[in-house]
C-alpha cells in the first residue's frame, strides 16, 4: 500500500487561532466537500510562511465562511495571514493509483476558490508512469504548476 495525495487545499489563509480549543482545523464544508476531505480525517497542513508542517483532524466550521482556524497546539504554529497548503492523503495499492483523481483547490488572500485542478497519473505500455495536472476544462498544465502570488 501506498500513501498517495487524495485533495489538496492550496494557498488558504488562516483566519484564526485557538489555543484554548481540544483541537484540531476548522475549515469550510464547502471547500472540504469540493476537494474530498471528511470531517474528523487527519490532513497535513503545511504553513508557507514558516515552514512549519503538522498534522491535525478536520471538523467543519460554518458553511460559506472560508474560514481557516488553527485550533489546540496547531495554533502555536500558524497565526492568522499566514498561507497554508492542507492535504489529505489515502492508502491504496500500486496499481490502483491510475483511478485517482485528486482535487485541488488554490484561493486568493480572501479564501475565494481561484482554481480548480485535478491530478492524473496514467501507465503507457511499458509501465511507466506519467504525470499530469488538468484543469476544469481538463485541458494539460504545464508542470512544475507556478502558484499565482496572491
Amino acid at each position: 500500500m501506498r500513501k498517495i495525495v487524495a485533495g489538496k487545499l492550496h494557498g488558504l489563509t488562516v483566519t484564526g487561532a485557538d489555543l484554548n480549543y481540544h483541537g484540531s482545523i476548522t475549515l469550510d464544508p464547502e471547500h472540504c466537500e469540493e476537494a474530498g476531505i471528511l470531517p474528523l480525517e487527519f490532513v497535513e497542513i503545511w504553513n508557507r510562511n514558516s515552514g512549519a508542517r503538522i498534522s491535525t483532524y478536520v471538523i467543519l466550521g460554518e458553511r460559506g465562511s472560508r474560514c481557516c482556524v488553527l485550533n489546540g497546539a496547531a495554533a502555536r504554529t500558524c497565526q492568522p495571514g499566514d498561507e497554508v497548503i492542507i492535504c489529505n492523503s489515502v492508502y491504496v495499492p500500486e496499481g490502483e493509483i491510475v483511478a485517482l483523481r485528486p482535487r485541488v483547490l488554490t484561493f486568493d488572500k480572501d479564501n475565494r476558490v481561484t482554481s480548480r485542478l485535478t491530478y492524473e497519473v496514467t501507465r503507457d505500455s511499458q509501465g511507466a508512469y506519467h504525470f499530469a495536472v488538468r484543469d476544469e476544462r481538463g485541458d494539460e498544465k504545464p508542470i512544475p504548476l507556478r502558484v499565482e502570488a496572491s
